[in-house]
């Protein structure tokens, strides 16, 4: 049987389309997708991400913990509520998950792992912490909002005390903190403003009728999905998974090769940079008709890839992909759809930020 999250009930009130999801009955649309991907760029929307795990890692070597375990240097976190994101990585480089980590005291730190991993995850991460001391606690108890679009923070902020809006709104972006009760941190999978608040699973419900009453959108996984490809985020198990290392998978900026930092996986990753990474993970826009779909071929002068993710971008009224091709390929491509050739170019990810387009 298929997990659910606290507010199950509420969607199936709501009309939502109801899909699996990594184990979770999770909503796909509630109407129009498409309507809903465009509340998030134009106004506000509000999406159920109960189904990621929130860990909370406590312990005196909680840092050096992180730093044997994360990709990315958890050094930088210096600020109390900053986040960062990254990469697990097993022994040969390949991503065990992708993740954001939160500083919040020397021996606590959160973090926020992918639904259809959790089990995995909590696994991979309580193997390696019992060497440091480190009690890896799993947070069924909180259900998480993302409240996403540039009218986001303002209608999240409404919800709360005068005092605890105005440290809301303070928040710098990739920053948590505690708030009237609820975590609220200014992070999100969409590339517009707002919010992701982790808040006891008994409020989520009410929290979710207040938003919808202020005139923000309930929005499903399709609507997140469409957003999040037009921002040029990779999706776990799509873009990147255990078989690919962060390198060819667009994620090189996560990656911190800070001297003498022995983080798992990184004998592997300067192996594959001194033998010359053969794959890269890039950005695609069809030339022609059609639409591009996760599995399709890329062909190249250098070889062939294949799609990771593709959609018909809401925003650009043109498909879009990620795709993953020979380290040599540029310019314009050709993908296979149904048989027949189709010119697509490559171009920098993302397509789309702040409601804006980011390519010609």
């Amino acid at each position: 049987m298929a997990r659910r999250t606290p507010l199950f009930s509420l969607h199936q009130t709501l009309g939502a389309r109801i899909v699996d999801f990594g184990g979770w009955d999770m909503p796909l649309q509630y109407g129009s997708q498409i309507a809903e991907h465009h509340a998030v760029r134009r106004g506000a929307g509000v999406f159920d991400v109960s189904h990621m795990c929130v860990v909370d890692l406590k312990g005196a070597q909680a840092r050096p913990f992180l730093q044997r375990l994360f990709a990315n240097d958890v050094g930088k976190l210096e600020a109390q509520g900053k986040a960062l994101y990254g990469c697990m990585l097993n022994e040969e480089g390949g991503v065990v998950d992708d993740l954001i980590v939160y500083f919040l005291t020397e021996e606590w730190y959160r973090a926020v792992v992918n639904a259809g991993t959790r089990d995995k995850d909590l696994a991979w991460m309580r193997r390696h912490a019992e060497s440091f001391g480190v009690e890896i606690i799993e947070r069924s108890d909180l259900a998480m909002l993302a409240v996403q679009g540039p009218e986001a923070p303002r209608k999240v902020a409404a919800l709360l005390s005068v005092a605890g809006a105005e440290r809301a709104l303070a928040l710098g972006n990739f920053f948590g903190r505690e708030i009237d009760g609820w975590f609220l941190s200014r992070t999100g999978y969409t590339g517009e403003d707002g919010f992701e608040i982790m808040l006891p699973g008994a409020q989520a419900a009410p929290v979710w009728r207040s938003l919808n009453a202020a005139g923000v959108v309930s929005c499903g996984l399709g609507a997140r999905d469409t957003l999040r490809l037009e921002a040029g985020m990779n999706l776990y198990g799509s873009d990147m998974d255990e078989r690919t290392n962060p390198l060819e998978s667009g994620l090189s900026w996560t990656v911190a090769m800070s001297p003498g930092r022995a983080f798992i996986g990184r004998q592997a990753l300067e192996a594959a940079t001194a033998a010359g990474l053969q794959r890269k993970l890039v950005g695609l826009v069809l030339q022609d008709r059609g639409v591009l779909r996760a599995h399709q071929r890329v062909l190249t002068p250098g070889g062939a890839g294949e799609i990771t993710s593709g959609t018909f971008s809401p925003t650009l009224e043109r498909s879009i992909a990620l795709a993953r091709v020979p380290a040599t390929a540029g310019g314009t491509v050709q993908v296979e759809i149904r048989g027949k050739t189709h010119d697509a170019r490559i171009v920098k990810p993302p397509f789309v930020r702040h409601g804006k387009p980011l390519i010609d």
